[in-house]
């Protein structure tokens, strides 16, 4: 049996929910990241991922500006840079210098993979759509990198607290 409750009381069964960190490109070459819950699988061939940002958010300016974008997947050892860069605006901080984030440049596209994530994915953006409040943005796969020695993700159990996820398969 189900029973009808507002919005706001049911949305909370949600979590836990996967963390990424999305990345894109500051004019004058350096990146912004962004701490995510909101994303997805969106194709397998070709290879499609997506993430919803807010429509105040600074990242969201540079999400729209970009032609390429960076998913990382962050591990259970970047929990604090990964809270740091959902609580910061890039508009006021470096929050990859600020935060001391291990950094290589990314293979095909002009931004940067985080060297401690359990993988990236860089992204050619193919679409963009308005949802309320939001921006979904749409990537192409065209490059995918993951750590050897980094099995744990993170997720989040509600929008205050971190914590480590499900080991990936080998």
């Amino acid at each position: 049996m189900q029973i009808e409750a507002p919005y706001n009381e049911v949305i909370p069964c949600k979590f836990p929910e996967q963390i990424v960190i999305g990345i894109a490109g500051v004019p004058g070459g350096t990146c912004n990241p962004i701490t995510l819950g909101w994303t997805m699988s969106t194709s397998h061939e070709p290879p499609m991922l997506a993430v919803s940002i807010g429509l105040p958010r600074y990242s969201r300016e540079l999400f729209e500006q970009a032609e390429h974008f960076v998913i990382a997947m962050p591990s259970e050892q970047q929990a604090d840079e990964t809270m740091f860069f959902g609580t910061k605006s890039g508009r006021d901080v470096d929050k990859f210098a600020e935060a001391g984030t291990a950094l290589s440049p990314a293979s095909k596209i002009d931004c940067v993979l985080m060297d401690q994530a359990v993988a990236n994915f860089e992204c050619r953006k193919v679409g963009q759509m308005t949802t309320g409040d939001h921006v979904i943005f749409v990537g192409e796969v065209i490059a995918s990198h993951q750590h050897p020695d980094r099995p744990c993700r993170l997720y989040t159990l509600d929008k205050d607290f971190l914590l480590g996820g499900l080991r990936r398969g080998k």
